[in-house]
């Protein structure tokens, strides 16, 4: 069920509002005069991204959030209804990551990233679920990553805590309809790699500069999937036509879909650069409110993404003929 009012007229609570798809999200719903209620750790951030909705057209309240704080983030849902009457829809967009092997990611770090992936979603869903409710129905969206379908190497944690959102959306989709609740709409957007900050503030043992890999599509290519999903649910969504190839060939051959996937991603989320052990923004919030990581996603777009169709393509061509062939050695 879509929100059971306009977007000009509708309340959106947004985690991980103060950089990134966050960010483009909530400038995407300011221009159409969405109230947006922002949620982050870094309240200086937030405030710069609350002025810049207000100068769009929109409401913004600013609302300093630590999603692994379950306490907080009903206060959070709390304060959206007491200053703007309603919830009307919410977006889980709360996320860090660690990098490196999985036997050498500190322990504590992999424990944090997915307190603030996988329960800071879970945890938002539990919120809100009742304003949806009385406010009659109304939208909850999950971003999560195509890496919620497929994998990469060097994410272990990251990878686990998509995984996770999806399969949460999915359980309590399931449940919503069965208790007869199905006025509240849950999805999952699962974006390609996107031009955010993301990759420069995510903790690294790598001991190798880290770079999305290619192709890399600006944040306002999620940021309208998510706002298209509020006005239109779906159970899911990709954002940016790689995630879609990506997640086909995964689908179709995913023996081979994990080499491919696990060779070029090895080979393109690391830059010629050395650099030291660092924890990133898992602990500690970055001030700045940058919508975009300096990747030139959009100069760059159609070259990375001819790359990124060649591989799926490919991937996917080469597991079809195997299929093919396997039947016929079996005679099915």
């Amino acid at each position: 069920m879509p929100l059971t009012r306009s977007l000009a007229d509708a309340t959106v609570v947004l985690t991980g509002a103060s950089s990134g798809i966050g960010t483009a999200t909530a400038y995407a719903l300011a221009r159409r005069g969405t109230a947006v209620v922002l949620a982050a750790r870094s309240e200086p951030a937030l405030g710069r991204v609350a002025q810049r909705c207000r100068e769009l057209g929109g409401r913004a309240l600013v609302v300093p959030t630590d999603v692994t704080d379950p306490a907080a983030v009903e206060r959070l849902a709390a304060r959206a209804v007491a200053e703007f009457g309603r919830i009307d829809g919410w977006v889980n967009n709360a996320a860090v990551s660690a990098v490196g092997l999985f036997d050498e990611i500190p322990v504590e770090e992999f424990r944090r990233v997915l307190e603030v992936n996988l329960l800071g979603a879970a945890y938002g869903t539990r919120a809100a679920l009742p304003h949806l409710g009385a406010a009659g129905g109304g939208v909850l969206v999950n971003n999560a990553s195509v890496l919620a379908e497929v994998a990469m190497p060097y994410q272990s944690a990251y990878n686990a805590t998509k995984h996770g959102i999806r399969g949460l959306a999915d359980t309590v989709r399931q449940e919503l309809r069965v208790t007869g609740r199905g006025n509240i709409s849950i999805c999952t957007v699962l974006p390609a790699t996107i031009d955010t900050p993301f990759f420069r503030h995510a903790a690294n043992h790598s001991g190798r500069e880290l770079v999305p890999p290619p192709p890399v599509y600006p944040p306002e290519v999620v940021a309208e999937t998510i706002v298209r999903m509020l006005r239109r649910p779906r159970r899911e969504a990709y954002a940016g036509g790689a995630s879609r190839l990506i997640g086909l060939q995964w689908r179709v051959a995913p023996a081979l879909a994990e080499r491919a996937l696990g060779w070029y991603a090895h080979r393109t989320q690391f830059g010629p650069a050395p650099q030291l052990d660092s924890t990133g923004n898992v602990f500690q919030a970055d001030a700045a409110a940058r919508r975009d990581g300096g990747w030139h996603g959009r100069r760059r777009h159609l070259v990375r993404m001819t790359a990124a169709f060649g591989l799926a393509a490919a991937g996917t061509a080469v597991g079809t003929v195997a299929a093919m062939a396997r039947r016929a050695r079996t005679g099915r």
